[in-house]
């Protein structure tokens, strides 16, 4: 008899839902259950004397997965003797060493630190002559099939549906094979490659078929930039568009994904059309925005007709009338709108969004890289300097992996050549930029950056981030490098956050005291830095919120160049004039590294200002088809209440 284990994984069923799906408040949550289940399977085939052959997926969504399946080895005396396993992929070519390579990444993630057998577990092998290929896929399924099938098979998806490398245009029946890459999983693999261009254009791929012949499929998802294809993949159509949506038809299939990338499910962005909700102020914002938008309706215009063809009958019971609700929430949406983010002095601060007093505040603003104050508030962060307010930055990673070699080649060349002309001899200095030249000019696709160059580009990017301050009005002592060591792995893959880095972001709150704290809460940032900076920041404030200082400090969260605040969420709306917008468009131009074509450009073609001019003119936008005043551009804030 199968062990059923579907209660350790809590199931939320509604009608959209064409698929199980379960909703964790975050990836530790979801992760430590995923890794239960299939340590519960590990058990359970021991207990009867068989083996257990599992599917394994790579990328950064299993990796906390692996983590706690390491930390149930350790600590719990978990056994993986009886596993056998069989990864989903790899890149062709590819060398096993190669730092790209799903090879190094299972042993770096799994492999080396648990008791498996080496000779039980299997991966494509990307070095093989093209001629081979074939043969190989063959063999790769025929060891599947002969141990039985797979029990379980862990899977992740990417932004275009893809499970495994099976790219849209698969059919439910694929083999295992060589498959081209599509442009959107190459521009996504960009950054571990150092470009696009550096992307191998082929993988070889477990087929779909093998996939489905799985016993148990778990997809796991995490974030909001896969938000819009989980959503596809659960609720839309089955179709070869959209692969991973194959997992409807599975009997025993299951999506497991954290809140941020359950946003867009229909049980979580219109809750009032599968279930009765509490109707408070934030969820009565939310549907009426919905509404209006949905019918390009101001808010004032919006009828009981309206309500009623849309759901949203119960709400107008409980109110009453159109009237009554449009006028309260139009209210909550004028009140959100102030040119004063640090507050205004000698006024009624009752609606607004920030306190009067202290009429001059102490702001902290931190930064996960060094261009990301500018980019997401730099109109905010103009605003509060030129109101007098004593403004600090703390730039929290170097940011060094975003700079390009050639940018960072033309930089040492310079100083190169400069002490040459210059007859300069400060040796230590000299020696680090020889050798970061040396370097860079023998570089290998393969090579993780050197200490030297590493160094040299994280002096690249702090220059830029102190012209940009310059520009603003801070002063240089008000200009703070934690440089949190989680960053520095010279790798797109970051180390967990750790204790250092923790106490580096609780110092400097503690040194500056601030009457303000701005943080980034873009969980939208597909590389993760934003998440593990604002954890160290939550952490910091659950440790210090004890201290007086800190009750009369208050949060507020922006969001980065990948997405902004829903309008219903948003809290505080700071307006822009386009001599403003060109302002911090200039602000942004001091990050000269970060310019035409950079190295974690994503598949969003556009620069970073042009994002940043785009999504602060499409939140005023917002704002005008509401019915509200018309702005040239707003930058959005939600305030994070910790005490």
């Amino acid at each position: 008899m199968e062990l059923q284990l579907e209660n350790l994984l809590p199931t939320e069923s509604v009608s959209f839902e064409r698929v199980p799906t379960s909703v964790f408040r975050n990836a530790d949550e979801a992760s430590r259950a995923v890794a239960l289940e299939i340590a519960h399977l590990i058990r359970y085939k021991q207990a009867a004397g068989q083996h257990v052959v599992l599917g394994l997926a790579t990328g950064s969504s299993p990796k906390k997965v692996y983590g706690e399946l390491i930390r149930l080895h350790r600590e719990e005396g978990l056994s993986f003797r009886n596993v056998i396993s069989f990864n989903l992929d790899e890149y062709y070519p590819m060398k096993p060493d190669a730092i790209q390579s799903y090879h190094r990444f299972m042993r770096e993630q799994l492999f080396d630190h648990i008791d498996i057998q080496p000779e039980n577990y299997h991966l494509p092998d990307g070095t093989l002559p093209l001629e081979d290929v074939r043969a190989f896929c063959e063999q790769y399924e025929q060891k599947i099939e002969a141990l039985g099938g797979l029990d379980f098979q862990l899977l992740g998806i990417g932004r275009n549906g893809h499970i495994g490398f099976n790219e849209p245009g698969s059919h439910i029946s694929s083999r295992t094979r060589l498959m081209t890459l599509d442009a959107v999983t190459r521009q996504d693999a960009g950054g571990d490659f150092g470009g696009i261009a550096k992307v191998p254009r082929r993988a070889i791929t477990l087929g779909v078929r093998a996939i489905m012949n799985a016993r148990r499929v778990v997809l796991i998802a995490w974030g909001e930039h896969k938000a819009d294809i989980v959503k596809s993949a659960i609720e839309g159509p089955m179709t070869e568009l959209v692969p991973a949506s194959y997992l409807q038809t599975h009997q025993n299939a299951k999506f497991v994904v954290d809140e941020a990338c359950a946003s867009e499910l229909t049980s979580r962005k219109t809750p009032w059309l599968v279930q009765e909700v509490n109707w408070d102020r934030p969820m009565i914002k939310k549907a009426v925005t919905q509404l209006a938008l949905s019918l390009n309706k101001p808010v004032l215009q919006l009828t009981n007709r309206d309500y009623n063809e849309h759901g949203l009958s119960d709400l107008l019971a409980e109110y009453g009338s159109a009237y009554d609700i449009n006028i309260d929430v139009f209210n909550w949406l004028q009140r959100t709108i102030t040119g004063w983010p640090g507050g205004k002095p000698n006024a009624d601060d009752t609606h607004r969004p920030e306190r009067a007093q202290p009429a001059s505040k102490r702001c902290l603003i931190f930064s996960p890289h060094p261009d990301d104050d500018i980019i997401s508030m730099g109109g905010t962060f103009q605003r509060l300097v030129d109101q007098g307010h004593d403004v600090h930055v703390a730039y929290q990673t170097s940011g060094n992996i975003a700079v390009a070699d050639d940018e960072a080649l033309r930089f040492i060349d310079f100083v190169v050549d400069f002490n040459k002309d210059f007859q300069l001899d400060e040796a230590p200095a000299k020696e680090i930029f020889l050798k970061a030249q040396a370097f860079l000019r023998t570089k290998e696709d393969s090579e993780i950056d050197s200490p030297e160059v590493r160094q040299v580009k994280e002096l690249i990017r702090r220059g830029e981030a102190k012209a940009t301050c310059r520009f603003v009005g801070i002063p240089d002592e008000n200009v703070h490098f934690l440089h949190m060591p989680f960053y520095e792995t010279g790798t797109i893959q970051k180390k967990p956050l750790g204790e250092e880095d923790i106490q580096l972001t609780v110092d400097i709150i503690a040194q500056i005291q601030p009457h303000q704290i701005y943080t980034a809460g873009d969980l939208a940032d597909p590389h993760g830095t934003h998440k593990v900076c604002l954890d160290a920041v939550l952490e910091a404030l659950e440790r210090l919120k004890k201290e007086p200082y800190m009750q009369d400090c208050w949060v507020w969260m922006y969001r980065g160049a990948w997405a902004e605040w829903a309008i219903h969420e948003i809290e505080m709306a700071v307006p822009m004039s386009p001599d403003q917008v060109l302002q911090k468009r200039y602000g942004i131009f001091k990050h000269q590294s970060q310019k035409d074509g950079v190295v974690f450009q994503g598949s969003d073609s556009r620069e970073f200002w042009q994002r940043a001019e785009d999504r602060n003119h499409e939140t005023a936008e917002l704002y005008n088809k509401l019915g509200l005043a018309e702005y040239a551009a707003m930058e959005a804030f939600v305030r994070h209440h910790f005490l």
